[in-house]
């Protein structure tokens, strides 16, 4: 498979927030990365329903990858998850209200899914532009896992030839003002460090098909 289309979706505002730094960054991609076509979706910060826009985004598009972005706050770099697992369990509630507890996120899915975005050479790409980036093994037990195993259990049912992963970046600055010693990063950071990521994923993958 070479990469011709790859879609980025980003999170909405949450608990109480007016900006995700997700989103920002997503909406100000450029519209070619490494030759690969982007494009882009909000995604609600809703359970079951994020997964519902991403469906309709992937049946719509048919992308080659999805990579999806959210929020972590409290983390100092770009972080590509490897594993989503099959928990909900919100400390917060979601834009709607609804706050599982202990519930799976598909009653006959796998305990966990692996990513086929090459994850370590997305950390490496943008830990070599300047920007700090670590592998992370737990993408929590939100909304943003909650996509993230959403979109490989749609792999799996209906859409094999996918790829699919997810990535977390960190607060803007403007969300730590009143919050002191909690790390962040500028918009445009976030923007390069996405822009390198999918770089990395468009030359992982050709670099398969070479071999």
């Amino acid at each position: 498979m070479v990469i011709t289309k790859i879609l980025v979706t980003g999170f909405d505002p949450f608990d109480h927030a007016t900006v995700n730094p997700a989103w920002e960054a997503v909406r100000r991609l450029p519209a070619t990365i490494a030759g690969a076509q982007i494009v882009t979706a909000q995604v609600p910060t809703v359970f079951d329903q994020s997964a519902q826009v991403l469906h309709q985004a992937i049946l719509d598009h048919r992308p080659d990858v999805v990579l999806a972005i959210g929020q972590a706050g409290g983390r100092a770099g770009l972080t590509p998850e490897l594993v989503a697992i099959n928990r909900n369990d919100a400390r917060i509630p979601d834009n709607q209200g609804q706050q599982p507890c202990d519930q799976p996120v598909q009653a006959d899915g796998p305990a966990a899914y692996f990513t086929q975005l090459p994850v370590k050479a997305m950390v490496a790409a943008i830990r070599a532009t300047g920007l700090p980036s670590q592998l992370s093994t737990t993408a929590g037990t939100f909304v943003c896992n909650h996509l993230m195993y959403q979109a490989q259990y749609q792999r799996a049912h209906e859409f094999p030839g996918l790829w699919a992963g997810f990535m977390h970046i960190p607060f803007l600055p403007s969300q730590v003002v009143d919050r002191p010693g909690v790390p962040s990063m500028a918009l445009a950071d976030a923007v390069r460090g996405i822009t390198v990521a999918v770089t990395a994923i468009v030359t992982s993958r050709q670099a398969e098909n070479e071999h």
